[in-house]
């Protein structure tokens, strides 16, 4: 663990931060996030988001239904919060979880939390409604700092599987890379570096002028392109052994296939073509509803 005090997610102090509501999902956040708190000797800190600010907006002229509200919901989140404390006890035992009920939203709560945090830890369940908290974690991993985490409900957990990393050659994905050479060390597991050409379908990509280009000489070209991304990390983790896997396109399919073998996929916010205001790029939000194994999203 370091201390950097130009990096407030490294510094000493920066402790690992989960999103609690009470759900199966969030349990599975919970023990994920203990774990890893756990291995690299960081707090745990369990928050829970009340929201109590919309109950106390619309019954402003009833003030005993506002109390009993207010209330009604701070009970919620501490039984939660129990609940999430005795998972950590199951999951790591000589850890120690510290406990934050907000009345804020869990969003606002969450992206506050995570400009000191080393990482933001949320639940998700996959297909293709968002479950944990709403929309929370599409709302913190677009907005919120440093390092985001989403944690499938019924994930497995695979301590063999590979780290595999989103590469595409973008600011944002160089970020990825290094976070992901990093977790790749800590776990002593493998690093597979997905790069694709384009962010285009199989479709779309098929109906370009890349098609009439020889396969050969397109694959050769990224693969360069794709070591040279790679190359200084390597030389940083020697001990990290890496495998490249080139493809035309669609990224967010490979990726969710590797998903299946992994023990965790990273990759950047927003991709290659991403626009200024869009803070979470299509990629990342196919994979925090999909993905089979942990997603980790990080920003530069």
């Amino acid at each position: 663990m370091t201390d950097n005090p130009e990096d407030p997610h490294r510094l000493v102090s920066a402790a690992v931060v989960v999103g609690v509501d009470g759900t199966p999902a969030a349990h599975s956040a919970i023990r994920w996030g203990a774990m890893v708190a756990a291995r690299r000797g960081r707090r745990l800190v369990l928050a829970y988001g009340m929201n109590s600010t919309p109950a106390k907006t619309w019954l402003v002229a009833y003030q005993p239904m506002v109390d009993e509200a207010v209330q009604t919901l701070r009970t919620h989140g501490e039984q939660a919060l129990t609940t999430g404390v005795q998972v950590v006890r199951e999951a790591a035992p000589d850890l120690a979880a510290d406990t934050l009920l907000s009345e804020h939203s869990p969003a606002k709560m969450l992206i506050e939390l995570s400009k000191s945090a080393h990482m933001v830890v949320l639940g998700s369940r996959r297909g293709g409604a968002i479950a944990h908290l709403g929309s929370t974690i599409l709302a913190v991993a677009a907005h919120g700092h440093g390092t985001i985490v989403a944690v499938r409900e019924d994930a497995e957990d695979i301590a063999n599987g590979p780290v595999v990393v989103g590469v595409d050659g973008s600011p944002v994905s160089d970020t990825a890379v290094a976070a992901a050479f990093a977790e790749a060390s800590e776990r002593g597991a493998e690093l597979v570096a997905v790069h694709t050409w384009s962010d285009l379908t199989f479709t779309e990509f098929a109906s370009t002028g890349f098609i009439e280009i020889p396969a050969e000489d397109l694959q050769t070209a990224e693969q360069a392109v794709l070591a040279e991304r790679l190359a200084g990390w390597q030389q940083r983790y020697p001990e990290v052994t890496v495998r490249r896997e080139v493809y035309p396109s669609t990224p967010a399919m490979h990726l969710r296939e590797w998903s299946e073998r992994a023990q965790l996929v990273v990759v950047g916010s927003r991709g290659r073509g991403g626009f200024r205001g869009l803070l979470l790029g299509s990629t990342s939000q196919s994979l925090i509803q999909r993905a089979a194994c942990p997603v980790m999203i990080t920003r530069p």
